[in-house]
């Protein structure tokens, strides 16, 4: 009896040993990695683009405000505001009898001068005529000919001329009024090209080049829009707006516009190009935003500077170049380098020596 219970003790005692051995042996088997699922999402580049939004007044390619150069009587007026004139029009004249007189009176002492120069030169006998007298009536001459420019002058004041082609404004001068020189005569303007100038922010310089086009709508009819071409930039920026000037002409040909109305200037300025990923793939930790490429199957840590926003997607500066794959859903899941797998394929994204899995439907990965 008591060998039978000493062998039984050895039974047990057998079996719990080759437990211990089987669970230890299971224990050191390694266990495979579990892979993450994710959606993925292939990083494209779109170029950044700075809306801006402006206002600018217009004037006239060539504008002046007329005065008279000399004070007097008006005789005639030869227009009516909204008139188109000619370089060279006469649009007021003043009273200049006594300016024609000084004229004529220039224009005798001048023939009478040339005469005595004459005679003097046709004295055969050398020596009759002393030179200091052919001085002095050289000298005549000249002075002769020095007044009557003068006197031209003076008439030439009497008369108001467009300086150059453009329609005339209104005027407030009618024959018989006595006017000065600093009386206002009217406004001329060449409006067949107007100049519009407007402000641009001072982060734009350099982006905006002559010959550049862009739309503009005058605020008395929305509804109108007219190409603007960029005649010039100016060279400083203003220390107090932080904003330049750039000045474009509009082509005002069929004259449906004026000088002084108002345009609201809207435009994009294309700058770089940036990586572009979806809004949801960005993650936010202690250091700043960062998002999860998907290197060699596995998740790796990208920081990411935010550029701008729109519409659900964030352009950013980061070491993403075009077509990388990131983890756009699933970002709170993974870890510095966790094994992904995107739904519906039959190997994880790790790469060959990983083990296969099942899912369901999946995104295209390389």
């Amino acid at each position: 009896m008591k060998h039978l219970k000493l062998a039984y003790l050895g039974l047990v005692a057998a079996l719990v040993m080759a437990a211990c051995q089987g669970e230890q042996s299971a224990s050191d088997q390694p266990r495979a990695e579990r892979a993450v699922k994710i959606v993925a999402y292939s990083v494209t580049y779109r170029t950044e683009t700075t809306r801006v939004e402006a206002v600018g007044t217009a004037r006239a390619r060539s504008s002046a405000t007329i005065y008279p150069e000399t004070a007097g009587e008006v005789t005639q007026v030869n227009f009516e505001a909204g008139d188109y004139v000619a370089k060279g029009d006469v649009l007021v004249q003043l009273e200049a009898r006594a300016e024609r007189l000084d004229v004529e009176e220039a224009e005798v002492a001048l023939r009478d001068a040339q005469r005595t120069i004459d005679r003097y030169n046709r004295a055969s006998t050398p020596g009759v005529i002393a030179g200091n007298e052919m001085d002095r009536a050289q000298a005549a001459y000249d002075t002769a000919k020095v007044q009557l420019d003068i006197a031209r002058d003076a008439l030439a004041r009497r008369t108001v001329k467009a300086p150059f082609s453009g329609h005339v404004g209104l005027t407030d001068i009618d024959p018989g009024a006595r006017i000065t020189t600093s009386t206002v005569i009217t406004r001329l303007d060449a409006r067949d090209t107007l100049f519009v100038d407007f402000p641009v922010p001072e982060q734009t310089f350099g982006r905006i080049e002559t010959g550049d086009i862009f739309e503009v709508e005058p605020f008395s009819d929305p509804s109108q829009t007219y190409e603007a071409e960029v005649l010039t930039v100016d060279s400083a920026i203003d220390a107090t707006t932080r904003a330049y000037t750039v000045r474009a002409s509009i082509d005002n040909s069929d004259d449906r516009l004026r000088p002084g109305m108002s345009f609201r200037i809207g435009f994009d300025l294309p700058g770089q190009r940036y990586p572009t990923v979806p809004e949801e793939s960005i993650v936010w930790g202690g250091d700043g935003a960062f998002l999860w490429q998907v290197k060699d199957g596995r998740a790796d840590r990208v920081p990411v500077t935010i550029v701008s926003r729109d519409a659900g997607m964030v352009l950013v500066k980061a070491d993403l170049p075009e077509g990388t794959w990131i983890v756009e859903q699933g970002v709170q899941k993974v870890r510095q380098g966790t094994p992904v797998e995107t739904p519906g394929r039959s190997q994880t994204i790790a790469g060959p020596g990983d083990e296969r899995r099942e899912g369901g439907p999946s995104a295209a990965l390389p």
